[in-house]
């Protein structure tokens, strides 16, 4: 972690030397939050483009890329959802909404994949 001395976090010294750790704390937990919604907008724009893409969807081959992108973005989703949640934001539902996740995106969310033998 650096320290930076710019105007907020020198005032913050000036009033308590645990002040500059909180907001140190607060924008890696700003960062770390932002991350993950960049995470969660590749992944989800991974997978509309996959739909666009022409090609048969009943063969193996692309049920199996689409259903692993669809896991990749229930993983980023939940993650997501876990940071925001641990930021204080309860709000769910105000993600999918904004993100437009498609419910089988909402379905996966959580659920661990199937472990390979």
């Amino acid at each position: 972690m650096v320290l930076r001395a710019n105007r907020h976090s020198t005032d913050l010294w000036g009033s308590s030397p645990a002040g500059v750790l909180e907001y140190e704390l607060a924008q890696e937990t700003a960062s770390a939050l932002g991350r993950q919604g960049r995470a969660l907008e590749t992944a989800l724009t991974a997978l509309a483009a996959f739909d666009a893409a022409p090609r048969d969807p009943a063969s193996p081959d692309a049920r199996g890329a689409r259903g692993a992108l669809v896991v990749v973005a229930a993983q980023a989703l939940w993650r997501f959802i876990v940071q925001r949640e641990s930021c204080g934001l309860r709000d769910g539902g105000a993600v999918v909404r904004m993100y437009r996740v498609p419910a089988e995106v909402q379905r996966q969310m959580g659920a661990f994949p199937p472990r390979q033998p």
